[in-house]
């Protein structure tokens, strides 16, 4: 059996769902009325436009469009990645830490599962790589946003301590070591979270997917896994890099904090 097509007017009774959620935001004050309208209707004008490009990709499946489309997405999720940022690094850095981090940690899962685990015929066939890279750089971006907004903000918040561990002589990795650590605790929580509430407390949206789209649910359950060590393993090394190149970026070569490199 396979899905169950959906008509316009099953989507607009969903719709209907988030109205009435943006009412009862006003009526309770919450001031959330407009970013939920802007936000659903974004999705949707998102989703409807990249349903037409997929369809295209899939039908032309050439490597050169594969990658360009990667390298958009990246992109845009290097940007997320900064705006998510109350206290961010100037210039290039801002946006550059968190889209080579991405970049090295996502690439790198996608590229071994696709070629290793998956074995997609070809490697890049898009049905496969672009879903892939972008369960992954969803969930990297995440915690690599969590994770720089908490270090940045800690250490802004916490600056006269840290200088009086540089004054006592300490290099600059010992003095924020411990920020660092719980700055990567923070952006790796949420797949730790979802790892364990996974098949007790909800079923993954992959899974869900799968099985709603016709496939044996032990199969389900096996991609499932598959995606979520993927994710996992991509979001800790993505955080830990970036929260090492953003911690460098932060002290000069005479081990001083450089508070005048944040915004």
């Amino acid at each position: 059996m396979g899905p169950i097509p959906l008509t316009p007017f099953d989507l607009a009774l969903a719709a209907v769902l988030v109205v009435a959620l943006a009412l009862l935001s006003r009526r309770l004050g919450l001031g959330l009325e407009r970013s939920l309208a802007i936000n659903a209707l974004r999705a949707t004008v998102q989703l409807s436009l990249i349903g037409l490009v997929l369809k295209v990709l899939f039908e032309i499946a050439h490597p050169a469009l594969v990658g360009l489309m990667a390298l958009v997405m990246v992109g845009l999720a290097g940007r997320e990645v900064m705006a998510r940022q109350k206290r961010r690094l100037r210039g290039w850095w801002g946006y550059g830490v968190g889209t080579l981090s991405m970049f090295l940690s996502s690439f790198t899962v996608a590229l071994l599962a696709l070629t290793v685990l998956i074995g997609a015929d070809p490697w890049y066939a898009p049905q496969y790589a672009i879903p892939l890279l972008g369960m992954l750089l969803g969930n990297t971006m995440n915690g690599i946003g969590i994770a720089l907004d908490r270090f940045t903000q800690t250490v802004w918040s916490q600056r006269a301590v840290i200088e009086a561990r540089l004054a006592l002589g300490q290099p600059w990795s010992e003095a924020v070591t411990e920020i660092r650590r719980e700055s990567i605790r923070s952006g790796l929580i949420h797949i730790i979270n979802a790892m364990a509430a996974a098949g007790v407390i909800s079923l993954p949206g992959m899974m869900t997917g799968q099985i709603l789209a016709g496939a044996a649910p032990v199969e389900a359950v096996k991609y499932q896994l598959l995606i979520m060590f993927l994710i996992t393993a991509g979001t800790g090394f993505g955080t830990a890099a970036a929260l090492w190149a953003g911690s460098k970026r932060l002290f000069d070569g005479r081990h001083r904090l450089r508070l005048d490199r944040l915004n």
